[in-house]
């Protein structure tokens, strides 16, 4: 495209529009918002910037894009790289220290480009691409690959998810998984050297953690090759693969599973039986490792995107506590419930009609809430994703330990929806008064619709919509379970409770996770917060500590997030009054992509700026 026109789709995605819905006339910059017509329209001056300026910062955002994509082969083969199908990521020390040198090169040349050379959206991808580099140099610089499993995600995981989303709709297709489970045996060995310099350091996981990831080691072992979760793509190939060819990629797969992963699988478990879980300690945070507490508040910092320290985060976390638990009480009273909270929480927890007595019948009410959420997304959204999403069980294979829901991201290129994944298993856990604020925030308007609109964001650049920036994608999660208010979705006072037990888990996440690896708490102390104030299951409590504790910090993200959300709403509605539009609001904060706390903040008030200047 030429440079003019791709300053309108920057300029346009700046101010949260599509590439259909600005357009220059005159010198001017002409900006629609919204599909339908009559539409309103604003109209400013354009200024726009030499290519001189902007060329060195454009040139090095090329070259960083290109850079860790080769590094990332999940997210490129994901994005329509047919060769990276094949890989999985390096892993080894000296990977490592090559992504070292190559982030301290990209940082020089950022810092020679001055700030103030830049127009707004060259200075917005200046400041975001110096957090991430900043961030990926810290994290090399605490050699977290030692951290190479946790109860809840690992290399050993990695596999299994995958196939859930790999799908083979050619030959060439079905030869790129058999590469890459070829890859599997090394990328164990890789990862469990990387273990192995923790035992040497100092840098493990508590006992408790390694005796899940044993069972979960061990359990991988069971299946017969043919069985192996690791052959699900295999299961819904494309009827246009001759059956004798299919045939072929079936037995070969299977005959790699057993004769190379299977061994590998065994190195793992005998690994962490053996070597690992003897060197373990009972202690649960990381605040007690060499260098731990410093590690913890780095990353406070990095998964909220704020200066917050821990023990601010902690005493915020009390202060919301307080206030949802007032909220509960008066639900509580709608529901005519003449108990206590705690007797309440018990009866939520152990009366039949708030269980489904299947897995399909779980699925199912699941699906019709997501039904009744899609259709009230036009009423809050201009716009909206072209990737549909589905209802899907969580694997069989992961399901035990795994949490009560989760996203998976689907692929465009690939020809994979998302999916909203739903826990099946121990169906008396599973309340169904949480069904509906778990479905807003990993379906629709959560997950999906904020992930699939920032892959589809062509004119952002590739490393701003695949940022891994957890304070906006799990608060814009906690934000949509609160818009399942204003959307009717919530239809009794046990589905209103339930959403607020499930901020309420959020807010102890901020309790439990500092007191775990800031204050030194024990499992007990952590747990008292879960089991006081919210309705969640005990299996759900002991499964979401255990994340905890396995990923220290990525728990403070959710409510940190979701308050700035709640506050950058409450300020654009309180500065605008009447010219305050919901769905211009959510395009502001979707279509810039995953943005950090403090410049999605800069972008909303400049956008209120925007929208008060408007005649």
């Amino acid at each position: 495209m030429t440079r003019s026109i791709a300053l309108v789709l920057v300029l346009g995605a700046a101010m949260g529009l599509n590439s259909a819905q600005a357009q220059v006339q005159g010198g001017e910059f002409t900006i629609t918002h919204g599909p339908r017509k009559p539409a309103a329209t604003t109209t400013v001056p354009i200024v726009v910037a030499q290519g001189p300026v902007r060329a060195p910062l454009d040139a090095l955002v090329s070259d960083y894009e290109a850079w860790n994509l080769a590094q990332s082969p999940i997210s490129a083969g994901q994005n329509g790289d047919r060769a990276a199908l094949s890989k999985l990521p390096d892993v080894t020390p000296a990977a490592e220290a090559a992504r070292k040198a190559a982030l301290a090169g990209f940082k020089a040349r950022l810092e020679a480009i001055p700030a103030a050379s830049l127009d707004a959206e060259g200075q917005l991808n200046r400041a975001f691409l110096a957090r991430i580099i900043g961030d990926q140099l810290t994290t090399l610089a605490f050699d977290t690959g030692r951290f190479a499993f946790s109860s809840d995600d690992g290399f050993h995981t990695l596999m299994p998810y995958l196939a859930t989303v790999t799908p083979i709709n050619s030959v060439a297709d079905g030869e790129a998984w058999i590469d890459r489970l070829e890859a599997l045996p090394k990328y164990y060995d890789d990862n469990i050297a990387n273990a192995r310099r923790g035992i040497r350091t100092g840098w493990l996981q508590p006992r408790m953690i390694t005796q899940i990831v044993l069972g979960q080691a061990r359990d991988a072992l069971k299946p017969a090759p043919e069985a192996d979760p690791l052959m699900t793509p295999f299961n819904a190939m494309a009827p246009s693969i001759p059956a004798d060819q299919a045939a072929a990629l079936k037995a070969r797969a299977a005959a790699v599973i057993r004769d190379q992963i299977r061994p590998a699988q065994q190195r793992f478990a005998t690994f962490v039986e053996k070597d690992y879980l003897p060197k373990t300690k009972a202690s649960l945070g990381v605040g007690g490792l060499p260098g731990g507490k410093d590690y913890y508040a780095f990353l406070a910092r990095r998964f909220t995107t704020t200066n917050l320290t821990p023990d601010e985060i902690h005493q915020l976390g009390l202060r919301e506590v307080a206030r949802i638990r007032a909220e509960m009480d008066a639900v509580r009273a709608e529901a005519g419930f003449k108990g206590t909270h705690a007797e309440f929480l018990a009866f939520l927890r152990t009366d039949p009609r708030f269980y489904a007595q299947t897995r399909e019948d779980l699925l199912e009410k699941a699906s019709e809430i997501a039904k009744r959420i899609d259709d009230q997304l036009p009423r809050f959204f201009w716009t909206l994703p072209r990737l549909p999403y589905g209802v899907r069980p969580v694997p069989a294979g992961i399901e035990k330990g795994y949490t009560t829901g989760r996203y998976f991201v689907g692929s465009q290129a690939q020809g994979v929806a998302g999916g909203y994944m739903v826990n099946t298993y121990a169906l008396d856990q599973r309340g169904l008064y949480e069904l509906p604020a778990l479905t807003l925030h990993e379906a629709v308007p959560g997950h999906h619709l904020q992930i699939a609109l920032s892959q589809e964001l062509e004119v952002v650049p590739a490393f701003r919509r695949d940022a891994d920036m957890t304070a906006f994608v799990e608060g814009w999660g906690l934000y949509a379970e609160s818009l399942g208010v204003d959307m009717g979705i919530y239809r009794t006072p046990y589905e209103r409770f339930g959403r607020l037990s499930y901020e309420m888990w959020r807010a102890c996440r901020l309790v439990s996770d500092t007191g775990l690896h800031w204050m030194g708490w024990s499992l007990e102390e952590a747990r008292r917060c879960f089991t006081e104030n919210t309705a969640l299951s005990a299996l759900n409590i002991e499964v979401e500590l255990a994340r905890y504790i396995g990923w220290p910090g990525q728990a403070l993200a959710y409510k940190i997030g979701e308050l700035k959300f709640q506050e950058l709403r409450k300020r654009a509605t309180a500065a605008l009054g009447e010219k305050f539009d919901i769905r211009r609001f959510h395009d502001a904060l979707l279509l810039a992509g995953p943005l950090p706390m403090d410049l999605l903040e800069a972008r909303i008030d400049a956008w209120i700026a925007a929208e008060k200047a408007k005649g």
